[in-house]
């Protein structure tokens, strides 16, 4: 079934006609239900074998008839038409939503816990290995940059190069605050705490997309703390670079080889340069969209995974699943709440193009 391509003037079927001057009314709802309501009668138009308006209607009635056979013969026709107009919705947004500059690129992951001490740093480690089973899921290349151990097996902080197909489309989504609820390991009373780590989501560049001018770094280099035995202490591992025009700074101390380290960090620093950039376009293009896309908003809540509850809730499209120990895997749960948080963002762009013809 191919549909027809609409001409770029053209109104979406089924949507209301833009009166001159009400620029900025229409809320998501209307529209989203205005480009919704015309879905039925363009599927009919693109194909024949879809009901109209009118055919669908005749279905529901005869979900009413004392016949059982016509019954259950109109009750399957009608969950094969959802299914088909289901799937005009999503070619509807893919001819009328363009993909962003940055979706088909590679991402660093970065990881970091925050408010909860030990448990914030358990639970930190738990979400890094979730993103890497995620990756093998996906069939993604997943490479560890950094990870620092704390005292008890968690995580202080770690980062990791990812790439495949759509990596950083789907993964743009991850980046924000997630918040655990649960009993911790060094809780002795029963008490349930709350937790917090960040994750941020930068896309790679390509030398064509960020050129950095050698002048405007400064790279030092220092001895490596912590663990690592005596070679790391004694000789200039570590590697610290620092954009001068942003102040944006950049380290590694991973390896042993300063070359390494500064390979490492310099991969690092024009990921966070370039996200920058894509945070000012982000904002001029999209300051009305209503969900947090790509690195933007990283303080903010995204996530909240309540174990006593068994429950995971994402508070950008108010969405929960169940069963956490599944959801941790990183295999098909969390990549259908991603898909739901990609279909999201496409109908906050649709309305968004919409809104700007009003």
């Amino acid at each position: 079934m191919k549909p027809r391509v609409l001409p770029p003037e053209s109104p979406i079927p089924g949507s209301a006609p833009w009166v001159p001057g009400s620029r900025g009314r229409t809320s998501r709802g209307e529209a989203v239900e205005g480009i919704s309501g015309g879905v039925l009668s363009w599927g009919s138009d693109c194909d024949p074998a879809l009901p109209g308006p009118h055919g669908a209607a005749t279905f529901c009635d005869l979900c009413k008839d004392e016949n059982e056979d016509l019954r259950k013969l109109a009750e399957s026709e009608i969950t094969l038409y959802q299914k088909e107009i289901t799937q005009l919705k999503h070619q509807i947004i893919l001819l009328l939503v363009t993909s962003e500059e940055t979706d088909e690129k590679d991402l660093i992951l970065e990881v970091t816990a925050g408010v909860g001490g030990q448990e914030a740093m358990l639970f930190t480690a738990e979400i890094f290995d979730m993103y890497q089973q995620y990756a093998a899921f996906k069939r993604w290349h997943f490479e560890t940059l950094e990870y620092f151990t704390s005292e008890i097996g968690g995580l202080r902080h770690a980062s990791a190069s990812i790439g495949g197909s759509e990596a950083y489309k789907r993964m743009k989504f991850e980046g924000g605050v997630h918040r655990v609820q649960r009993v911790p390991k060094t809780e002795k009373q029963g008490r349930i705490h709350t937790s917090t780590m960040t994750v941020a989501i930068l896309p790679q560049p390509t030398e064509i997309n960020l050129v950095i001018n050698p002048k405007d770094l400064r790279i030092d280099t220092k001895r490596a703390s912590g663990a690592g035995g005596q070679h790391v202490n004694t000789t200039d591992s570590a590697v610290r670079i620092v954009h001068l025009p942003t102040g944006v700074v950049s380290e590694c101390q991973q390896e042993r080889s300063q070359l390494k380290n500064r390979e490492t960090a310099m991969k690092k620093l024009r990921a966070k340069l370039y996200s920058m950039h894509l945070e000012e376009e982000t904002s001029k293009r999209y300051n009305a969209r209503m969900i947090q896309v790509g690195t933007k908003g990283r303080s903010e809540k995204i996530r909240t995974y309540n174990f006593p509850q068994n429950r995971i809730t994402d508070h950008r499209i108010n969405k929960s699943l169940h069963d956490l120990e599944t959801f941790m895997q990183g295999d098909y749960l969390l990549d259908e709440l991603i898909q739901s948080l990609k279909d999201y963002a496409d109908y906050e762009s649709l309305v968004e193009i919409i809104s700007k013809k009003a």
